[in-house]
């Protein structure tokens, strides 16, 4: 499935599950690790575990293959990789921490 549709997907997951802050970068012409990063925030640690099932139960029932996961609600981040297709999911406090919108801020911004 091509990366941007497998970003639409994301994007639908995360908004129905009123994910904060909603951000999807273009990461194309920066590294080669992606082409897409979706940088969403979860209130809690319940919502942000909440975010993680329902992006995770959308790409599976669309057949998109996930290479790996990391972190935790628990420790404030989740890492979904999807090949070209990076999600971060972060609580509040630790999106601030990382800040990777600024480490990120050559990258254009894509409207969902």
């Amino acid at each position: 499935m091509e990366a941007k549709k497998i970003v639409d997907l994301v994007v639908r997951a995360a908004e129905e599950h009123k994910g904060i802050d909603l951000e999807i970068l273009d990461v194309s012409q920066l590294t080669i690790v992606a082409d897409y990063f979706v940088v969403v925030s979860g209130r809690s640690t319940l919502h942000v575990d909440a975010l993680t099932k329902a992006i995770l139960d959308e790409i599976e029932a669309n057949g998109v293959p996930v290479k790996n996961r990391e972190g935790s609600a628990e420790g404030g981040w989740v890492l979904i990789d999807l090949y070209d297709v990076l999600v971060h999911i972060f609580s509040e406090e630790k999106r601030q921490y990382y800040s990777l919108e600024k480490l990120w801020q050559s990258a254009p911004k894509v409207e969902s």
